[in-house]
């Protein structure tokens, strides 16, 4: 089976549950298990968090793109914010040392968790700019894990 969904949405708080919801609707529709939808579910709320947070001007809004292939769910987050910090480039001699870990925020920030969050939660998370423009965009993927009754969905 294979299905896919994308959505524009305003880069607005109320627009995160309604990311979220599509998406748990659609995983409940085609029979993941609980406990996968959840963790996919949280991890888009933190992507959209911080699409909404830091992706462009109040006029611009963000892209949510679905993919369940297979046994597979991949979710791509795309902004038009200022992108992630530049990387060195592949021939400079600091990009061939082991890059050392993100900070932590402290404990009592209220920020500073999401991608940290999304790599805890999923298999695979890929965060790049948008290539020849301004923005970020956040790829996670997840093997499915299937309910017991899902089993003709899966044959599909």
């Amino acid at each position: 089976m294979s299905i896919w969904w994308s959505l524009h949405l305003r880069r607005e708080a109320a627009s995160v549950p309604l990311a979220r919801r599509l998406l748990v609707g659609a995983m409940e529709t085609v029979g993941v298990d609980p406990d996968i939808s959840y963790d996919l579910s949280l991890a888009l709320s933190e992507a959209c968090a911080n699409a909404v947070e830091h992706g462009g001007d109040s006029s611009t809004g963000y892209l949510v793109t679905a993919f369940i292939d297979g046994d597979t769910c991949r979710i791509e987050v795309t902004d038009s914010g200022p992108g992630f910090p530049e990387q060195p480039r592949s021939h400079e001699r600091r990009s061939r040392l082991p890059q050392p870990p993100r900070p932590l925020a402290p404990a009592e920030d209220e920020h500073g968790r999401g991608l940290f969050l999304i790599e805890s939660l999923t298999d695979h998370v890929r965060v790049r700019n948008r290539p020849g423009r301004q923005g970020a965009v956040v790829t996670f993927d997840k093997i499915l894990k299937w309910r017991e009754d899902a089993a003709l969905l899966r044959a599909s």
